[in-house]
């Protein structure tokens, strides 16, 4: 799989895990419908099925490198769902945590 194949995955599960613990947060934090939970259990076995897509030898470093995706896109939905403008310690630590995230999955292997 290359670069953009393996991003695509790791952005549609962090869409996937976002959404899906935001249905949990939304009833248990903001008073909505415990029906919510329904499409969170979803979104969050979509998010576990596509981890498993990406060409990994071993899947605790899958998910270690998909931290970083998972980090940043946190940030863009605090921004777009939750209307609060990250700042520029969120921006770089969420830069620090994209290229960390690059050197544990692309990393040469001895």
């Amino acid at each position: 799989m290359n670069v953009a194949g393996v991003f695509a995955v790791y952005l549609g599960a962090a869409v996937a895990e976002i959404a899906g613990c935001y249905a949990f947060w939304a009833w248990l934090r903001l008073g909505r419908s415990p029906l919510w939970s329904l499409p969170g259990v979803a979104s969050l076995i979509v998010f576990a099925a596509l981890l498993t897509r990406v060409e990994a030898e071993a899947a605790g470093r899958a998910y270690a490198a998909y931290g970083g995706v998972y980090i940043a896109l946190s940030l863009f939905w605090l921004w777009a769902v939750e209307g609060r403008a990250p700042d520029r310690w969120d921006a770089t630590g969420a830069t620090i945590c994209l290229a960390g995230a690059a050197i544990v999955f692309f990393g040469p292997r001895s």
